[in-house]
């Protein structure tokens, strides 16, 4: 089939060279006239594993190209792949402007019966919203509610190999039903992982998700806290609640507080949802509420360490990105505690195997970006672990002990609670565990 896939961010680029893999012909369409100069010319504008070799060569086969006349690629369409930005509005709700932009383009464009999928992560209502938008278009227009559960640092995987497809058709639709079987029919040929419901469960699940693994976050943040308070050790009242079967051990680690693009943002998109019907899903604003406070647990503890005051410190930072195997700063704790101690004046360096650059766009010249974690650590008055990338949990401490100006390691991920730091002459503190 042909594919189109307007908007060429972290959604649309690795669906988009997903089904090109699966042998679909797919254009990805944008706006941003830029950004698809640089795609045309093999640069890929995020960080995510697998992905420059999987649009290398599916754009060398033939098979992906981009453009940025969304119109003609709209129109050559069987198949329409809504992939573009639903940022947050100061009141919390989803702008959806961008979703009526496409959906109007496709009513007015469209050249035969095709399909209209909201990848996009999209508020309740709104596969009726663009379905309204269509009415009109002289092709028939069927559109379908196709959230997307793709982790950033996994994505490609994760297209290829998903644990569930979810996928939100109208009763009675069988050329809908039809078209997205054979689309997906190459990712499942060993088990059938589709679950079919109604749009509006559709849009639903993709918030209730993330604000459940959200909410589990939360938590366990706040379990930490209370560790701290009683003696108890997060570990080991992680490893005994994640035993029972029925909780599970994912998604129960005491840290910096969740970020990203999706958690923050779908958490208050659903708490907006509610509101909007009538109800305050409590849980889902706590949660919410919980993880801006605990974003600055990192300098509350780093103030304590230093006799409460971080004027005129040098600090050290690893990890700038919400999460490994990304370069995303959005919503990232690293930034919380970046924003505090410049604020209080303290000097920062930071190190992150890939968010380097963004987080010099972001800062300019009032941060400095290191070459190495270790030189970050340089006349520093504490390093403090944001960011669990794998070059970092095993470093040599008797370097940085070396580099550091005061032996102070703040571990917000708790890398290293068994590695008995205290004894190579550290001061050293987790999230949840003992100070030693």
């Amino acid at each position: 089939m042909n594919l189109c896939v307007v908007g060429t961010g972290y959604v649309g680029l690795v669906n988009g060279a997903g089904f090109a893999e699966t042998g679909h012909t797919v254009v990805c369409a944008d706006v941003d006239q830029e950004k698809i100069l640089s795609l045309q010319a093999g640069e890929i504008p995020i960080f995510e594993p697998g992905l420059p070799a999987l649009v290398a060569r599916n754009r060398s086969s033939g098979r992906l190209r981009f453009t940025n006349d969304v119109e003609a690629a709209v129109s050559d369409a069987d198949v329409i792949f809504i992939a573009v930005g639903t940022p947050p509005r100061g009141d919390g709700g989803a702008d959806l402007s961008a979703v009526d932009s496409v959906a109007t383009l496709v009513s007015e464009r469209a050249t035969r019966e095709c399909i209209l999928i909201l990848k996009s992560t999209v508020p309740v209502g709104t596969n009726d919203r663009a379905r309204r938008l269509v009415d009109n278009a002289a092709q028939r227009v069927h559109v379908v509610s196709n959230p997307e559960f793709l982790k950033e640092g996994s994505a490609v995987a994760d297209f290829l190999r998903p644990d569930r497809i979810v996928i939100g058709v109208l009763p009675g639709d069988d050329f809908a039903r039809k078209v997205m079987t054979r689309l997906y029919h190459p990712l499942l040929l060993n088990k059938d992982r589709v679950v079919w419901m109604r749009p509006e469960s559709a849009e639903l699940t993709k918030y209730v998700a993330n604000t459940m693994l959200a909410m589990r976050i939360s938590f366990m943040n706040e379990v930490a806290m209370l560790c701290e308070q009683v003696g108890a050790d997060c570990h080991e009242v992680r490893h005994g609640v994640g035993s029972d079967v029925r909780i599970g051990s994912q998604f129960l680690y005491a840290g910096p507080g969740y970020g990203g693009s999706c958690f923050p943002k779908d958490v208050k998109a659903l708490v907006h949802t509610g509101r909007d019907h009538g109800l305050e899903l409590e849980l889902a604003s706590t949660t919410d509420r919980v993880n801006d406070r605990h974003k600055g647990v990192l300098m509350r503890k780093l103030r304590a360490q230093l006799g409460g005051d971080v004027r005129g410190r040098r600090v050290a930072i690893w990890g700038l990105a919400f999460k490994p195997k990304t370069d995303d700063l959005r919503e990232s704790p690293a930034l919380t505690l970046i924003d505090a101690l410049l604020a209080d004046g303290a000097e920062v360096v930071a190190h992150d195997p890939e968010a380097g650059d963004a987080a010099r766009a972001h800062y300019g010249d009032r941060v400095h970006i290191a070459e190495s974690a270790y030189a970050a650590a340089e006349e520093a008055d504490a390093l403090v672990l944001v960011t669990e990338w794998r070059e970092y949990q095993n470093p040599d401490f008797g370097r940085i002990l070396q580099a550091l100006r005061n032996p102070v390691l703040l571990d917000g991920r708790n890398l290293w609670t068994t590695y008995g730091l205290c004894e190579l002459g550290f001061t050293y503190e987790g999230v949840g565990t003992a100070v030693s």
